[in-house]
């Protein structure tokens, strides 16, 4: 399943790309994270989208804390 969710607050390119990063470190997980448009695309297998969804809410969260990832 592939979703693009709307990025709140997300302050720097540099931010972007450690958040990218450390998504794409999941299992079967594909990101990218586009300042320029505030956006985030996921692509995870369905079965565990949801539980997916959760670990990159906390990693990003790590990284940007006042960044918000609109569900």
């Amino acid at each position: 399943m592939k979703k693009i969710f709307k990025l709140q607050d997300l302050d720097c390119a540099n931010c972007a790309a450690k958040m990218e990063n450390e998504i794409n470190k999941l299992d079967g997980v594909e990101a990218s994270v586009s300042f320029m448009t505030q956006k985030l695309t996921v692509s995870a297998p369905d079965e565990v989208f949801d539980d997916t969804m959760k670990k990159i809410v906390k990693l990003c969260k790590k990284v940007e804390p006042d960044c918000e990832i609109i569900l």
